[in-house]
């Protein structure tokens, strides 16, 4: 319940869709809204996106589901990817819409810089001071993104920059953002939902997906989309499981699913040689168990080839006792240091680390609980809030006074 006289707090989404950002954001949203100090809601330029071979829809998304069951209020201007919008300006009736959601605010997130696009027509729009979240390190490839952050800044209408990583401040410094604007504030997560599993249970889950006792079996939770570099993980599965006969690997997330035909042609391609190795490739498509998948796995691997910043799987997967093995993006070495291991872009050096670090696993068991405290998305939540609540007593004061 939020109090009298709480700060009332606007995120702006793209969408809702499968991805790491949308998860942080949220629990952000939902956490921040629980709290009772701001009071939160949400408005989202699309109601049904199509990616990773999918259609999204908004009212099915978990994220979307979490926010609601929390209280937190979620409208959308009900633009679906299917049918044609001029993505770069807004209709005099979705004008209307996002007036009256900030005339509701007293301070703006934006979940990434591309919704920023709403504020566009500020002539029209009351002033907000805005804090952009931003989830990636490569400002190049965000499309119209970077120049609506940056007119944001130039307008004065941008308080502050969260990034999630030190390679996002890098990145966005470098593309012209004022450095005094950037802050950093690490990613985290639930510790009381991601944990080891107890051998009972790790057993179990090993069983309901037909995962051998023992064995390695390694986890790669991503997207399909060549951030993500499914093809290179892909190669290095082919090489582990030619070398190891007990192995297995298990891929989670939109677009790794037999329905996928991008996938399957990969897999077919890479497999051509032992079509028989497949047997042990384990495609789960998007999960809203992942807890349980990773607490019954050894290695959480990440195969990225760019735009990471700080990924949630190594985080996640780390938590619950898996070993995370990375290529070197964004944050990620960060991330790793001390439980897990770096490789690079090669399948059979990612491969050879795989299995070291299922090797490694028990001796590194020590390190991935002592890191938890790092992690702990209580931190997150805390330095968030004081972000919101400087940039109202800030900027939004500013804006009042103008």
């Amino acid at each position: 319940m939020a109090e009298r006289g709480a700060l009332r707090v606007l995120s702006l989404y793209e969408g809702f869709f499968s991805g790491g950002a949308r998860v942080l954001h949220s629990s952000v949203v939902a956490g921040l809204h629980a709290q009772g100090r701001q009071r939160h809601a949400v408005l989202s330029i699309h109601d049904e996106v199509r990616r990773e071979n999918t259609v999204q829809r908004m009212v099915d998304d978990r994220r979307y589901r979490q926010l609601a069951a929390a209280g937190v209020r979620v409208s959308s201007l009900g633009r679906s990817t299917g049918v044609a919008h001029d993505p770069e300006a807004l209709t005099d009736a979705e004008a209307d819409v996002v007036a009256r959601e900030l005339r509701g605010a007293d301070v703006v997130l934006s979940l990434k810089e591309q919704p920023l696009r709403l504020l566009a027509r500020h002539d029209r729009l009351p002033d907000r001071p805005v804090v952009a979240c931003l989830h990636r390190s490569d400002p190049e490839h965000q499309g119209s993104g970077l120049g609506h952050l940056l007119r944001a800044a130039d307008d004065g209408r941008l308080a502050a920059v969260v990034c999630c990583a030190e390679s996002t401040r890098a990145a966005y410094q470098a593309a012209g953002v004022p450095a005094h604007l950037l802050r950093v504030i690490p990613n985290g997560v639930d510790l009381t939902r991601f944990r080891p599993a107890r051998p009972a249970r790790r057993l179990a889950v090993r069983g309901a997906h037909r995962l051998p006792a023992d064995g390695l079996v390694v986890t790669y939770a991503a997207r399909y989309d060549a951030m993500k570099n499914p093809r290179l993980f892909v190669a290095a599965a082919r090489e582990l499981l030619g070398q190891d006969t007990t192995a297995h690997v298990v891929m989670c997330g939109a677009g790794m699913s037999p329905t996928n035909p991008e996938l399957t042609l990969d897999l077919a391609r890479a497999f051509a040689d032992r079509p028989d190795l497949l047997g042990r490739v384990h495609l789960l498509g998007v999960r809203h168990d992942m807890e349980q998948v990773l607490a019954a796995s050894d290695v959480v691997a990440l195969t990225s080839a760019f735009g990471e910043a700080a990924p949630l799987c190594l985080i996640e997967g780390a938590m619950c006792g898996a070993v995370p093995v990375t290529t070197p993006v964004g944050d990620s070495a960060r991330i790793v240091d001390g439980i897990g291991l770096v490789t690079g872009l090669d399948p059979a050096e990612i491969a050879a680390a795989w299995l070291e670090a299922g090797a490694r696993r028990d001796s590194l068991a020590g390190a991935l609980l002592a890191a938890r405290p790092r992690f702990s998305h209580v931190r997150m939540l805390s330095a968030y809030a004081a972000t919101v609540e400087r940039a109202h007593r800030g900027l939004g004061l500013t804006l009042a006074r103008g």
